[in-house]
């Protein structure tokens, strides 16, 4: 069993020694460019390759903004004197909202090199969040980015224009700080691009195949580790892995009770490497299997950060949920990262003895690992909490619906983790 072991895992590396870093498949930069040209805010003379420029950065932000018009009727200088006339226009209206800044005083340096803080940095103001507010910092730009979920993979140094088109179409679908639109939805509602040919690219349709809900929805997601004793936690070993996703940017998530039950401390992991500590249980039903958790913004490894990605809960829980509808499951099975997968509900009221409540069966992989992971509708919205499995079906996978948590009282400070597991031996 060793040997047939040892030879599988070499089979696996051999397999994917070979893949491309994520950033530098050229398919992808060529799709976001594609999709930047037909939506008006792209010309057509590029180089995926070549090094993006601080110039071609301040440009494209502006036409993502939908404010090409607004920069070109407006005289307000910045007071940079290395611009050439063909982006001065835009670089000064940046300048004058607040989404760019120059290297010093005066000078922009159009042709610099544009790292991924930087354009993090510039699609962050132009969004809504502030760094001289404290919502993040320049140096970690980038990785705030990716936390919150507005890039679904990690950008790092120097960019090149396939990097900076592939940042900006992902950034299409996003929505602004205050939750008012996405950024291609106010494009289309200013005219700056034409709705047919945002819906022509499916940038407006509700429903998201399974490779946008990884894109969009998997930042959220994060593995749990739980520790059983105070020293396992102090030697830093866990004792038992499950999931959870983020309900709220301010920390609440949402997992499984029976992923908690025996922990008297416990870590979520995001897909960045940050890992943060569970400071309260807020809810929880063991007999409904879920609980509702507070995550520490104080980073245990990593960065603090001021906000998390989240998932929305369907507003109807599972009401509106039917047989053979599509659903997608977000978790970490076996502890081995994130992984999404997809199928349909093969019942929605399955009873089952465990659970207090009727069940979502579905053939959305899980495996162990998995448990307090997100099912997601095809709108991306949370349905039920990825929960377990029948042993000896095939394709029989059962989650318990979210609708307790839509009703529930989060407002509390909560206990620790060590203070449920006590309550919960006593009773």
């Amino acid at each position: 069993m060793k040997k047939r072991l040892a030879a599988l895992l070499c089979a696996l590396l051999l397999t994917v020694s070979g893949l491309p870093a994520a950033s530098a498949l050229e398919g992808e930069a060529a799709r976001a460019a594609d999709t930047l040209t037909t939506l008006g805010l792209l010309d057509a003379t590029y180089d995926l390759d070549a090094p993006a420029t601080r110039a071609r950065a301040a440009v494209l932000l502006v036409d993502l903004a939908g404010a090409a018009r607004a920069a070109a009727a407006d005289n307000w200088i910045a007071g940079f004197l290395d611009l050439p006339a063909s982006i001065a226009q835009e670089v000064n209206y940046a300048a004058r909202q607040g989404w760019i800044n120059g290297v010093t005083p005066v000078a922009f340096r159009p042709d610099g090199v544009l790292t991924a803080n930087a354009w993090s940095a510039f699609l962050l103001r132009m969004l809504g969040w502030s760094d001289a507010d404290g919502d993040f910092t320049i140096s970690d730009a980038a990785g705030f980015a990716q936390r919150i979920g507005l890039f679904p993979i990690a950008y790092t140094g120097a960019l090149t224009q396939g990097d900076l088109f592939e940042m900006a179409a992902d950034a299409l679908t996003f929505s602004y700080q205050d939750g008012s639109a996405t950024v291609i939805g106010r494009l289309v509602s200013q005219g700056a691009v034409s709705r047919s040919a945002a819906n022509a690219l499916g940038l407006l349709n509700p429903a998201l195949t399974a490779r946008q809900a990884a894109d969009r929805c998997t930042a959220a997601v994060f593995r749990l580790d739980t520790y059983e004793t105070e020293a396992y936690w102090k030697d830093g070993i866990s004792t038992g892995e499950a999931s959870g996703f983020f309900i709220s940017a301010d920390g609440l998530a949402v997992t499984n009770y029976h992923s908690i039950q025996d922990a008297v401390r416990a870590a979520a992991v995001l897909s960045t490497g940050d890992v943060y500590e569970v400071e309260s249980v807020i809810y929880y039903d063991p007999g409904i299997d879920i609980a509702v958790l507070r995550v520490s913004q104080t980073a245990l490894k990593g960065h603090d950060t001021t906000a998390f990605a989240t998932l929305e809960l369907a507003p109807s829980g599972t009401g509106d949920l039917r047989v053979g509808d599509t659903v997608y499951a977000i978790g970490s099975p076996l502890g081995l990262g994130l992984a999404v997968s997809s199928g349909i509900v093969s019942a929605t009221q399955r009873e089952v003895d465990r659970y207090d409540l009727p069940c979502v069966m579905s053939t959305a992989d899980i495996s162990e690992g998995s448990s307090g992971g997100a099912l997601l509708n095809v709108y991306g919205q949370v349905v039920a909490v990825t929960s377990g499995a029948y042993v000896y079906g095939n394709s029989m996978y059962l989650a318990v619906p979210i609708d307790p948590v839509l009703s529930a009282d989060l407002t509390g400070q909560g206990q620790t983790l060590a203070e449920v597991q006590a309550a919960e031996s006593a009773a």
